[in-house]
């Protein structure tokens, strides 16, 4: 066993405060995003903890990777027959965070999850190596194997079947678009006293902003 309780930090790189702050989320998540990437320190400013409610009731989170952004949300992509696919399907309602320390930031995302369009998964999956698409359709992910072989000996076999072919997507694979309805930025500050912007979704689809006692 190990106490933890005199590991402590000192936050002091950066403040956050309503009369610099724009209407829309979006755009403060996008300054914030380029800020972390230009800071450096992270190898990828991109990832993010996916939180949902799984079929057995309990919450589960996984680091995954953002693909894309725009003013309507957030997008990732994975396995639609996973652990995670499958919570989402039976309770779109999930979280995404992300924990940028190098800027003593995070931000914590509330929304509504729907698959991407077709086109959209089609064209992002295409984007990838020929490595990274064979995975896709080796892996039957969350489902137990018996050993690392026979990932590798079914990866052998595709890599042969598709040798100087065009690997399609399969149905089973493709994109969430996370639509946000709550979103709060969190910035570190000195003496714990940190800053806590929450945006929320109103009915008309403007933004309402309230700052939150750290």
């Amino acid at each position: 066993m190990e106490d933890l309780s005199n590991y402590r930090k000192s936050y002091n790189k950066s403040q956050l405060l309503e009369d610099s702050i724009p209407e829309d989320p979006i755009n403060l998540f996008n300054r914030w995003f380029h800020e972390v990437e230009d800071f450096g320190g992270l190898e990828e400013v991109n990832a993010m903890t996916v939180a949902t409610i799984g079929l057995d009731g309990f919450p589960k989170t996984r680091v995954v990777l953002l693909k894309k952004y725009t003013f309507e949300g957030f997008i990732f992509y994975t396995n639609y027959n996973s652990e995670k696919g499958k919570a989402i399907a039976n309770n779109p309602n999930i979280c995404l965070s992300f924990f940028w320390n190098t800027m003593e930031r995070q931000v914590i995302i509330k929304g509504i999850a729907e698959k991407t369009p077709a086109n959209i998964s089609d064209g992002y999956f295409e984007s990838r190596p020929d490595g990274s698409k064979l995975g896709a359709i080796v892996s039957n992910q969350s489902e137990i194997i018996t050993s690392r072989k026979e990932l590798e000996d079914k990866l052998k076999k595709l890599e042969i079947d598709f040798q100087g072919k065009e690997i399609p997507r399969p149905d089973y694979w493709g994109g969430f678009l996370v639509k946000p309805i709550e979103v709060e930025f969190w910035q570190g500050r000195p003496n714990r006293l940190h800053d806590r912007i929450r945006y929320q979704l109103q009915p008309d689809f403007s933004w309402k902003i309230d700052r939150l006692s750290p």
